[in-house]
C-alpha cells in the first residue's frame, strides 16, 4: 500500500510531489530501523544499510512502472527529440524524489545523532576524501569530534572525479540492466553518502542542513541527474527483455532511444564534474 502512494502517470504532471513522497519514504525507513534495530547490539550496526533496504522496498514498485511506462512511450514513428522530451518528464520525477530522500536523511542523520545510523556511509565518505587516513576520518566523525567546513574535500582533479563518477556510471547502467528497478538501490545509497556529508560539513546543526545541502546539492543534482538518465537506458531495455521484444522494429528503437540517453548521461556527468571542481569550492 505504502509503495504506491502515487500513480507514475500522475507523478510525471506534478512531479514536485514526488519530493514529498520521497521524504515520506526516507522518513518511515530511517525510523523504522532506530526502533526496530536500535537497541540491537549487533544489528545496530548495520542501521546505514537497512535504512537503504526499507527506502529501496518502498521505492521500487513506483520505479519499475515509471520505467515501464517510459518504454511503453517508445513507438516506431516517435521522433527522438519528442521521445527525449517525454524522458525528461520522468528524469524530474526521479530527482524530486532524490531530493526528499537525502533531505529526510540529513534532517533525522542529525536529530537522532546516533553513531551508527550512517556509520558506513562515513566511512565511504572519508574513502573518498581521507583515503590516506581512512581510521582516523572515521573516528573523528563518528566519534563527533570537533568538526569544521574545511573537512570537505580540497578541489580535486577533474579526471579522477570523472573517472570516478564514470565508475559508478558503468554500475548503474548494469544494475538498471539487470535489476530494472533494483537501480533505486544505488541511488538511495548515495543520498545517504550525501546526508553524511551534509552532517558533517555542518557539524550536526540543524540550522545548518540548508546550507550543507547547497553545497553538496549544487554539483550532486546534474551528477545524480546523469544517473537517473543512465538507469533510464539501461531500465527500458530490461523492460524490452522481459517483454520479449526480440528481432522487432519497436526493440531496435528502444535501443537507439537508450544509446541516445546514454551519450546525454555522460555529457552532464561531465557538467557536474567541471561545478564540483570549479564552481562549488569558489562559495563554499
Amino acid at each position: 500500500m505504502l509503495e504506491m502512494l502515487i500513480n507514475p502517470k500522475k507523478a510525471e504532471g506534478h512531479p514536485w510531489e514526488m519530493f514529498f513522497i520521497g521524504l515520506f519514504y526516507a522518513s518511515l525507513s530511517i525510523l523504522l530501523v532506530h526502533w526496530i534495530f536500535g537497541q540491537d547490539a549487533v544489528l545496530v550496526k548495520y542501521s546505514g544499510i537497512f535504512v537503504v533496504t526499507f527506502t529501496v522496498m518502498f521505492s521500487i514498485p513506483f520505479v519499475y512502472y515509471t520505467i515501464k511506462l517510459e518504454e511503453e512511450k517508445i513507438t516506431p514513428n516517435k521522433k527522438e527529440i519528442t521521445l527525449l522530451k517525454e524522458h525528461k518528464k520522468a528524469i524530474y520525477v526521479f530527482l524530486w524524489l532524490f531530493v526528499g530522500f537525502v533531505v529526510a536523511f540529513s534532517f533525522w542523520g542529525i536529530l537522532l545523532s546516533s553513531d551508527d545510523l550512517f556509520k558506513a556511509q562515513i566511512e565511504t565518505y572519508c574513502l573518498i576524501n581521507r583515503p590516506t587516513n581512512i581510521e582516523g576520518c572515521v573516528t573523528q566523525y563518528v566519534d563527533n569530534s570537533a568538526i569544521s567546513s574545511s573537512a570537505s574535500s580540497p578541489q580535486s582533479n577533474i579526471f579522477v572525479i570523472f573517472v570516478n563518477n564514470i565508475y559508478v556510471l558503468i554500475s548503474t547502467l548494469l544494475f538498471s540492466l539487470i535489476f530494472g528497478a533494483g537501480v533505486i538501490f544505488i541511488l538511495a545509497w548515495n543520498a545517504t553518502v550525501i546526508a553524511a556529508a551534509v552532517g558533517i560539513f555542518t557539524n550536526s546543526q540543524l540550522s545548518s542542513i540548508p546550507l550543507g545541502l547547497l553545497r553538496y546539492l549544487f554539483h550532486g543534482i546534474p551528477e545524480i541527474a546523469s544517473y537517473f538518465i543512465i538507469a533510464l537506458a539501461g531500465g527500458i531495455i530490461s523492460i524490452a527483455v522481459i517483454k520479449h521484444e526480440f528481432n522487432t522494429p519497436k526493440f531496435w528503437e528502444v535501443i537507439r532511444d537508450s544509446l541516445s540517453l546514454m551519450v546525454i548521461a555522460v555529457l552532464v556527468l561531465f557538467i557536474a564534474a567541471l561545478l564540483e571542481v570549479y564552481v562549488t569550492p569558489l562559495f563554499f
